[in-house]
């Protein structure tokens, strides 16, 4: 028998789930008010029709329905493989333009975009946490292949196009990681890199943001990196980016995501509520916590902070369109082609290894 859902404002936690089907503990987690979205990996996945059926178990919970995410970049960062269209890593984009032209490799990222969100909206997932707009400084290995380029406009004009394609395919964008996580060694799920830039070298970086900000991204996810000659505390923390920066002067008025507050780079922030705390406090509008069950029921037994601005914010992210029209559309010879053309930029480089444990934001 059909429940009836729990009619609940969307919080301001989004958490992660056991397995591919709901436990009991689950759907407790998930009823409870602080919780406005889950998180989903690939130790959630077994099959298109396994997905399916869990995020529309998840879906039937409450209403307004949570939001689900997942991390599906492309390359080695892609939580679905089998039965899905295998994603390029976005430097592959990067390389295509270098090789064929800008204009061409814009009409490439559109199509990369549109299969990226098509494919995920015919399983009812609301978001991938895309584009990374971090520069490629090749010092940092935990972002790699995952940025565009290192060229500032580059990177912009060919995730702007990337954004066109997710919004064909009924999702928004979220970009990632404010103000640039590129020019660090050290991996912010191992440890708290350290930036020592002053603001004026960091243009570059913020380029991209802007850009994708003026063309309506409607979600962004700070770094755990500490520019410690800008601000004391890491972007993640900061009322000085998150407020200052990108609300007031880069006019963004989407959603603030965190990154993982169970990553080492935001342990230095307390235990995990005052970790939420902090980050809600400095302009984060939904905390995500993953891989620890015993850290999420922490969390949520305990009140959060009222954020007026929080549902409307919750909904510029939610899926557009609907899923049974998406389910169509992924039958069509036009799209098959599509994801042909797509699935053949992996040949640019070797894109086939897993993603590294951890390595979701």
């Amino acid at each position: 028998m059909m429940m009836t859902p729990l009619s609940l404002p969307r919080g301001a936690a989004m958490i992660d789930v056991v397995g591919t089907m709901l436990t009991d503990d689950d759907k407790r987690r998930l009823l409870n008010p602080n919780v406005g979205g889950v998180i989903l990996f690939r130790r959630n996945f077994l099959s298109i029709e396994q997905l399916k059926e869990l995020v529309k178990e998840i879906k039937a919970l409450r209403t307004p329905e949570l939001i689900i995410a997942v991390d599906h970049e492309g390359g080695r960062v892609q939580r679905f493989i089998n039965g899905f269209t295998r994603l390029p890593a976005m430097a592959n984009l990067g390389k295509y333009a270098d090789k064929n032209g800008i204009a061409a490799a814009e009409i490439m990222a559109e199509k990369t975009g549109f299969v990226l969100a098509a494919e995920l909206r015919a399983c009812g997932i609301d978001l991938s946490f895309t584009p990374v707009l971090d520069l490629d400084y090749a010092c940092c290995a935990v972002i790699g292949n995952r940025s565009f380029h290192r060229k500032p406009d580059m990177v912009a004009r060919l995730a702007i196009a990337l954004q066109r394609g997710l919004k064909n395919g009924g999702m928004a964008s979220c970009g990632k990681h404010f103000p640039g996580h590129g020019c660090v060694v050290e991996d912010s799920h191992l440890q708290l890199p350290k930036d020592a830039r002053v603001l004026p070298e960091m243009a570059d970086d913020l380029l991209p943001f802007q850009k994708m900000i003026a063309q309506g991204m409607q979600s962004v996810m700070p770094a755990h990196v500490l520019y410690h000659n800008i601000d004391p505390q890491p972007a993640g923390f900061s009322a000085y980016w998150l407020q200052n920066k990108l609300r007031q002067e880069m006019a963004f008025d989407g959603i603030i995501f965190s990154d993982d507050l169970t990553m080492e780079g935001a342990t230095g922030a307390g235990d995990i509520y005052q970790r939420t705390l902090t980050a809600l406090n400095a302009g984060c509008d939904v905390v995500l916590v993953c891989n620890s069950p015993n850290m999420a029921d922490e969390l949520i037994a305990n009140r959060l902070p009222e954020n007026p601005d929080l549902q409307r914010r919750w909904d510029l992210i939610a899926g557009r369109g609907d899923v049974a029209t998406f389910n169509a559309l992924l039958q069509m010879p036009e799209f098959i082609q599509t994801a042909q053309e797509v699935a053949a930029l992996c040949e640019l480089s070797d894109t086939a290894a897993a993603p590294k444990v951890g390595e979701a934001f």
